[in-house]
């Protein structure tokens, strides 16, 4: 019966981190560096999940959702033409983060969505384990 909770746990704890850097790379949109290196340009972040098939003892527990934060050097960089920044190079080109606002936003709906869906698949665990509860007392 905790199975259904702990996966949904797992994948709750799962898209907060999500949330938290969707909302990292919406924040950094307009910063011409990464605040932690002060030279190198800001990156988006993204969050990948897999089966947590290595914490979880499966036979107990189930299998929950692991989660990695990977920086997306991919997508090349907005450049900028604004020869008064103190960050443009020779010239005048100022290097924005390659975040595309409308892909955030998407993405922040989907994670608030997969938190609402996790959520409720807990209240149906806690449900159906006090409905047993019942039917035994």
């Amino acid at each position: 019966m905790f199975k259904g909770i702990d996966i949904s746990s797992s994948a709750l704890v799962a898209q907060r981190q999500r949330m938290n850097t969707i909302a990292g790379n919406i924040a950094a949109v307009n910063v011409s560096y990464d605040p932690a290196s002060d030279k190198e340009p800001y990156y988006r972040r993204i969050v990948t999940f897999q089966a947590d098939t290595e914490s979880l003892d499966q036979e107990k527990t189930g299998v929950g959702v692991q989660y990695h934060v990977k920086i997306d050097t991919d997508t090349p960089l907005r450049k900028t033409y604004d020869p008064g920044h103190p960050h443009a190079d020779q010239d005048g080109n100022v290097t924005y983060p390659n975040i595309d606002m409308v892909n955030e936003f998407v993405n922040a709906m989907e994670a608030g969505r997969s938190y609402e869906a996790n959520i409720s698949a807990m209240q149906m665990s806690k449900e159906m384990f006090n409905t047993s509860l019942r039917i035994l007392a």
